[in-house]
C-alpha cells in the first residue's frame, strides 16, 4: 500500500460516525449487514449512514453486495489487513516494541480457556458452555457471561440438559464483567452466540484471544405452542453442538493464528 492511499483511509476514519460504522462491520466480520441494522446499532440517520458508508467504500475498506432488493456492507478483510501492514511494516519498520501486537502462532498448552457471551447468558451462551465441558474435557475450561444477564438460566435450558446427561452445577447467569479484570482468567477464545452482544462495544480483551460470532436465533423469544417452543430449544441446542464439536476437533497444535481465526469464522457458519 502506498501512503496516498494510507492516507485516504486515515482521513476517512479519522470521524466519529465512520470510525463507529468500521468498528461494528470489525467485530461482526465475516458477517455483512443491512443499512437499517447498521444505523440502528450506531444511533445514526439513514442519510447520515449512506454518506459514511459511501466515503468507507471509496476507501476501499467496506463492502457491499447486493442480494434481490437488499443491499448489505461488510468489511473488506483484505484491504484492512493491508492497511494495518503499512502501518505495522512500513511506519514503525516491523518494530514490535513500537506497535507491533501480539499475533505469533497460538501456544500449544492446555486447557484452552473459551468464552461465550451472549445478552442474557440465560439459554445459548449456557447451553455452549455446558456442551463444551462435556465435548472437550480437561481440553477447555468453558466459561460464559451476558452482558445484561438475566440472572437466572431458562428452566427449558435447564431440562434440555439434564436430559441429555449434562452437569448442571456448576451453571449460573453472570455478568461480562466477572469475565474481566485482574482476577478475571485470560481467554484462549472468546465467542459471542448473540447479535446484540456482538454489537455493543467491549473493552480489549488481556492477550488478544481469537475471537468469532457464531450467531444463532434465541430460543427464550420462541412463539407458538409448547411443542413449537421446544423445537426452538432443541435446533439451539443442536446447532451449537455441531459448532463445539467441529471447535473441538481442531488440531489446535498445528494450526497458526490465522488458521484458527479461519476455522473459527467457518464454524461459526455450521447448522
Amino acid at each position: 500500500m502506498d501512503s496516498r492511499t494510507a492516507t485516504k483511509i486515515l482521513s476517512t476514519l479519522g470521524h466519529e460516525g465512520r470510525l463507529s460504522v468500521f468498528r461494528l462491520l470489525a467485530r461482526r466480520a465475516p458477517d455483512a449487514l443491512q443499512p437499517g441494522e447498521i444505523a440502528e446499532i450506531c444511533g445514526l440517520k439513514p442519510s447520515t449512514l449512506s454518506a459514511h458508508l459511501s466515503s468507507l467504500a471509496e476507501a476501499g475498506i467496506v463492502c457491499s453486495r447486493r442480494s434481490g432488493t437488499s443491499l448489505f456492507y461488510s468489511l473488506d478483510g483484505a484491504r484492512t489487513r493491508d492497511f494495518t501492514a503499512y502501518l505495522l511494516d512500513d511506519c514503525c519498520r516491523g518494530r514490535p516494541d513500537l506497535c507491533a501486537p501480539q499475533t505469533g502462532a497460538v501456544q500449544p498448552h492446555h486447557p484452552k480457556t473459551v468464552l461465550f457471551i451472549c445478552t442474557g447468558n440465560s439459554a445459548r451462551s449456557i447451553l455452549a458452555e455446558a456442551l463444551l465441558r462435556e465435548a472437550g474435557g480437561d481440553r477447555f475450561v468453558a466459561c460464559s457471561a451476558g452482558t445484561r444477564p438475566s440472572g437466572q438460566i431458562n428452566p427449558q435450558v435447564l431440562g434440555m440438559l439434564r436430559r441429555n446427561g449434562h452437569d448442571t452445577a456448576a451453571l449460573r447467569s453472570k455478568d461480562l464483567g466477572e469475565m474481566q479484570g485482574p482476577d478475571a482468567p485470560q481467554f484462549d477464545f472468546v465467542f459471542t452466540v448473540c447479535d446484540h452482544a456482538a454489537n455493543e462495544e467491549c473493552p480489549a480483551w488481556p492477550g488478544q484471544p481469537i475471537s468469532a460470532h457464531w450467531g444463532l436465533p434465541d430460543p427464550a423469544k420462541a412463539t407458538g405452542t409448547d411443542a413449537e417452543i421446544a423445537l426452538a430449544f432443541a435446533d439451539a441446542y443442536r446447532t451449537l453442538d455441531t459448532r463445539i464439536r467441529a471447535f473441538a476437533a481442531l488440531p489446535f497444535e498445528t494450526l497458526d493464528r490465522m488458521s484458527l481465526q479461519t476455522e473459527a469464522d467457518r464454524i461459526g457458519k455450521l447448522t
